[in-house]
């Protein structure tokens, strides 16, 4: 049976309402990794009538690794290059994501990538508590919000795109994550500032 979002809602509404009476203060995170390749999706083509048009291959199959992390709340992006995915640079955006958000619990969802272990993971996590890892299912792309940024991205700035260099369509992949705002229905069904109210009372 396909897990959806219907059927961890439970788990993941009884955490949204423990933090924010907890601490009110926590930031709900959903972080992913996504490969670019030179080579274009084509969306559509122009040709003139009557003859098929031609669509060149990059023969090239270099791959620019990307690390994101979407802010759930605020849509905010944060994002990083990377040669390849394994622990050490998963550590590495962990600590990046750590460094952007000083001194306030995060509570982040993930899929169950095996780069997402390893002890480079495990000690960066040890060493921070107020970090707090949520897996997702096994297999269920659609259950990230961070896919969609993926989505969003790849239809801005890598569809149709005439760009001739990697470095160059990276740069804007980049520019274009950092930049936007990329807004989450996720926490749409929580009165979050109503939380926030009941934990000032109970305090």
């Amino acid at each position: 049976m396909k897990m959806t979002w219907q059927s961890i809602l439970p788990r993941w509404k009884k955490k949204v309402v423990d933090c924010y009476l907890e601490a009110p203060q926590t930031l709900f995170l959903a972080e992913d990794e996504a490969c670019l390749y030179l080579q274009a999706t084509t969306t559509h083509v122009w040709a003139p009538l009557g003859q098929t048009p031609v669509v060149k291959i990059a023969a090239n199959r270099e791959c620019q690794h990307f690390y994101g992390t979407l802010n759930l709340l605020t849509g905010e992006e944060i994002a990083m290059k990377a040669a390849r995915c394994n622990s050490d640079t998963t550590a590495e955006h962990l600590q990046q994501v750590l460094d952007h958000y000083p001194d306030v619990p995060i509570v982040m969802l993930w899929d169950r990538a095996p780069w997402h272990q390893g002890e480079a993971v495990r000690q960066l996590v040890a060493d921070n508590p107020r970090l707090e890892l949520m897996r997702l299912p096994t297999a269920a792309p659609d259950l990230n919000p961070q896919e969609h940024v993926w989505k969003a991205v790849r239809a801005a700035q890598s569809h149709n795109h005439t760009t001739t260099r990697l470095t160059d369509l990276s740069d804007r992949w980049l520019d274009h994550l950092t930049s936007t705002n990329f807004p989450s229905s996720l926490l749409d069904d929580f009165n979050l500032p109503l939380l926030k109210a009941l934990s000032t009372i109970s305090t």
